[in-house]
């Protein structure tokens, strides 16, 4: 059976001091927690002080972006040894909101997914549709899509530490949530284009979870869904107390 995966996704909140405060807060609720692997992935400034709180724990540590790049003169950019220098073994890698609000494509998930896996780091690879594809029928063909070009001459080997998490955009941040059943069939189409692009028994391996509008009181009933294999929790991840919650599912 593959282990969930219940990820924190804090975006742009909490500063160093605020994110060893959560640490505090939360490790009470989530010590000796082993059935679910926890993540929490906070802003580039506070992950030295997110892990060095969560020493010990069994917490690991994410970042929320990395560039293809191993060093160089590109401003702003963070690689994925500067991230595990930190503290991570988790890269998110094309959030819907990068692909919005910083011209994230395809192309380039694809080769933040190489660069992660070839450094060691987990990637959490996110694909999702908006709700004029909802509406129009091509969510499959969306997920085909993405999926399709992000896994682009990565082979069967280097593949099975990918995660992947099925965000319907439509309902990130904005209190709708897919269904079990809607994020179920999402989350097969994801899976059978694993299989093609690296055979059933990697695909098999693979965790895909949900992440849009996660919350305490939806929780268990996504996690019920077989094809379901965790949580990118966002807005929900930033009080200790839900984000426990939502992990005791």
């Amino acid at each position: 059976m593959r282990k969930k995966v219940i990820a924190a996704n804090w975006k742009m909140y909490k500063t160093p001091h605020q994110a060893k405060e959560f640490v505090d807060s939360f490790l009470p609720h989530a010590w000796g927690h082993t059935r679910d692997e926890i993540v929490i992935c906070p802003p580039f400034v506070c992950i030295p002080a997110t892990a060095e709180a969560a020493q010990g724990s069994g917490i690991a540590i994410g970042g929320q972006d990395l560039y293809w790049e191993q060093e160089g003169a590109y401003t702003s950019a963070i690689s994925a040894h500067m991230l595990m220098a930190a503290g991570c073994t988790h890269v998110i890698i094309g959030h819907s909101e990068r692909r919005q609000y910083f011209s994230e494509t395809d192309d380039t998930v694809n080769r933040k997914l190489k660069r992660a896996l070839s450094a060691g780091l987990k990637p959490i690879v996110c694909v999702g549709e908006v709700i004029q594809e909802r509406e129009a029928g091509l969510t499959d063909e969306v997920l085909r899509r993405q999926c399709g070009i992000a896994f682009r001459d990565i082979s069967g080997g280097e593949a099975i530490p990918i995660i992947m998490a099925y965000e319907p955009v439509w309902a990130i941040g904005t209190g709708k949530t897919a269904t079990p059943e809607m994020a179920g069939e999402a989350h097969a189409v994801i899976r059978a284009e694993a299989a093609k692009a690296f055979g059933e028994g990697v695909a098999t391996q693979i965790r895909i979870l949900y992440g849009g509008s996660v919350k305490p009181d939806n929780a268990k009933a996504l996690m019920s869904q077989p094809e379901i294999d965790g949580a990118l929790v966002g807005g929900a991840s930033l009080d200790p107390k839900s984000f426990a919650a939502i992990v005791k599912y």
